[in-house]
């Protein structure tokens, strides 16, 4: 294991001191090839790599175990977050899998209850069987999240915002609560990013991302990460990607690296366009309930204040009959009714059966997602298109 590790146990995060994140974006870490100087870091579309000599090696041998264009990837996400190592998965799931490898039969986690479905899933319908134990809580509540640590907590794992509800957590006080009990603290930051938001300040020592969304942009590619705040948690996840296999690809590490080039550029104008689009949905009409971190009236606007740069772009809504929601979803003509989110293009989701359809109707009851309530994910379009859109689907 040492040797495989070798060359990858993290970034000089010195690297391009100084710079900010849209000039690191564009460079990456290397930034360019230095054999030939290209400018666009290279595809290494293989699978092996020979070496010189026996005892000799080129620091790469197989692309399980690592290869240049994903560790180039790697080591800009890394560089962007603040952190020492980042891997790269297949997908977010993938990401979120390995990080429960530190786990063993009989430990405990505290989740967010509000969360993905996707994420809930794993968790309850695949990794109980393994005997891991899962509590869904209230993290944004202090009395709540001091009430839930057991003896036997070894993860908290936060999503903040929350999907769909958009709550908003304390991230520094719950990272210190984590600490107390001996718990690792890990934060799923794939709605604000790195660019609006850097866990590793506030207590985080695990951040995830779906990279399928705000890191890639485009709708185009599966991905996924894990950045660690140092090298303590490095050899037992890289182990349990080494044997199962669950690693970005090249060519996707490639794209991935070609879109974060233009991470800042688009997060800027989906959250300008995301703010435009909660102003109009407050008054129209048929909206009963607006949820986005970036409204003054949000519960949580002033602490989402202290703890990040910028609000996103996601936003939550629920309309004033159940008919009516699903009627937006077939009348939109610009905003595609669709999964997924995060990209150029601006998507609306029902999580009630789309994203969240794994969820016990208690728990759905509880946060309050209903047959009333869609998820908007804003994109780049120009805003009086998209909200003449919104307008005449919400009629």
């Amino acid at each position: 294991m040492a040797d495989e590790i070798d060359g990858l146990l993290g970034i000089d995060q010195q690297k391009h001191a100084g710079w900010h994140a849209d000039s690191i974006a564009v460079r990456g870490y290397e930034g360019i090839d230095a054999r030939t100087g290209s400018i666009s870091y290279p595809l290494y579309q293989s699978a092996t790599f020979a070496h010189p000599a026996w005892g000799q090696s080129t620091g790469y041998c197989y692309s399980r175990c690592g290869n240049p264009t994903r560790l180039e990837l790697e080591n800009t996400i890394a560089l962007l977050e603040g952190g020492k190592k980042a891997m790269a998965f297949s997908s977010g799931m993938a990401a979120i899998t390995t990080l429960l490898k530190l786990l063993r039969a009989g430990d405990h986690v505290l989740v967010s209850d509000d969360l993905y479905g996707g994420t809930y899933r794993l968790f309850s319908n695949i990794y109980t069987q393994y005997g891991l134990e899962f509590d869904y809580v209230d993290l944004t509540d202090p009395d709540v999240l001091a009430a839930s640590f057991k003896p036997n907590t070894r993860l908290v794992f936060l999503e903040t915002p929350t999907n769909p509800t958009m709550k908003v957590a304390d991230v520094a006080a719950v990272g210190e609560a984590a600490h107390a009990h001996g718990a690792v603290f890990a934060v799923d930051n794939t709605f604000l990013t790195m660019y609006f938001q850097k866990p590793f300040e506030l207590g985080g020592d695990v951040v995830i991302y779906s990279g399928t969304k705000y890191l890639c942009g485009h709708n185009d590619v599966l991905s996924g990460f894990l950045i660690l705040r140092d090298n303590t948690l490095l050899e037992p996840l890289f182990n349990a990607t080494m044997s199962e296999g669950n690693q970005l690809d090249p060519f996707d590490s490639w794209l991935m690296l070609r879109s974060l080039k233009t991470l800042g550029v688009r997060l800027r104008q989906q959250e300008r366009n995301a703010k435009r689009i909660a102003e109009a949905l407050k008054a129209n009409p048929h909206v009963t309930d607006v949820f986005y971190v970036g409204d003054p009236d949000h519960q949580n606007y002033e602490l989402s204040k202290r703890q990040t740069t910028g609000f996103g772009a996601m936003i939550s809504f629920k309309t004033d009959t159940h008919e009516r929601a699903l009627a937006v979803l077939e009348r939109t003509k610009l905003i595609l009714f669709a999964e997924s989110l995060g990209g150029t293009e601006s998507l609306v989701t029902y999580p009630l059966v789309q994203t969240h359809g794994s969820i016990p109707k208690p728990m759905l009851d509880k946060l309050g997602i209903d047959d009333r309530l869609l998820r908007l994910s804003v994109g780049i379009e120009d805003i009086d298109d998209l909200l003449a859109d919104l307008e005449q689907a919400l009629a």
